[in-house]
C-alpha cells in the first residue's frame, strides 16, 4: 500500500517557477544528462517541504537503451531527482557544506508506475531531518495524481574539489 501523499500534487501551481534551470544549476553541480530538475515550484521553509518537476524528454540519452522500443525512465534516475531536490533545498537552506550534499543513502525505494517520455514527473520533499551532518528526506514521485514512486533520501555532506557553478542572482536561489 501507497504512503499517504505529501502534499497532493494536483494542488501545486506548476507555471509559477520558484527557481529554473540557471537558478537549481547556481546550487547543483549537476549538469548535461545528469542534472535531473528542470524546476522549483513550491519551497515552504516552516514544514520543511519543496516540489518541483522533471520533464522526461523523447531525445534523451536513457530512452534508445531502458527499453528498446518501449522507453522507461529508470527507476535509479528517479532516485538521483529526488536526492537533487533534497541537495536543493538543504544548500538554499543556508548550511556550509566541505563542498557537495553526496547522497549517503536510500531506504524504502518502491517505484509503483512507470514514466515515460512526454510525462511530467513531479516531485514532492519532506525533510525529516535537517542537519548539517546529515539530512533525511522523504520524497514522492507523481505524474498527474497517480504515485510513481516513493523514498527515503539520505545526503551526507563530503570534500572534493570546489564545484564549478553557474553564477546566478541571489534572489533566484534564495527561497
Amino acid at each position: 500500500m501507497p504512503p499517504s501523499t505529501i502534499l497532493d500534487p494536483t494542488t501545486l501551481d506548476l507555471t509559477t517557477v520558484v527557481a529554473d534551470v540557471n537558478a537549481i544549476e547556481a546550487v547543483n553541480p549537476h549538469r548535461h544528462g545528469m542534472r535531473m530538475l528542470d524546476a522549483i515550484v513550491f519551497v515552504d521553509r516552516e514544514q520543511h517541504l519543496i516540489a518541483g518537476y522533471r520533464d522526461c524528454r523523447d531525445d534523451e540519452f536513457w530512452v534508445k537503451g531502458h527499453m528498446p522500443g518501449f522507453p522507461i525512465f529508470p527507476g535509479v534516475l528517479m532516485c538521483e531527482a529526488a536526492a537533487q531536490m533534497a541537495s536543493y533545498y538543504f544548500i538554499t537552506h543556508g548550511f556550509n557544506l566541505p563542498n557537495y550534499l553526496g547522497l549517503g543513502g536510500i531506504e524504502e525505494a518502491r517505484f509503483r508506475a512507470p514514466v515515460y517520455p512526454g510525462d511530467r514527473l513531479v516531485l514532492i520533499g519532506k525533510g525529516q531531518k535537517v542537519d548539517r551532518r546529515k539530512t533525511v528526506f522523504d520524497i514522492q514521485g507523481f505524474v498527474g495524481a497517480t504515485m510513481a514512486f516513493h523514498l527515503v533520501i539520505i545526503g551526507m555532506p563530503i570534500h572534493g574539489p570546489a564545484p564549478k557553478l553557474h553564477s546566478a542572482p541571489a534572489e533566484a536561489i534564495v527561497v
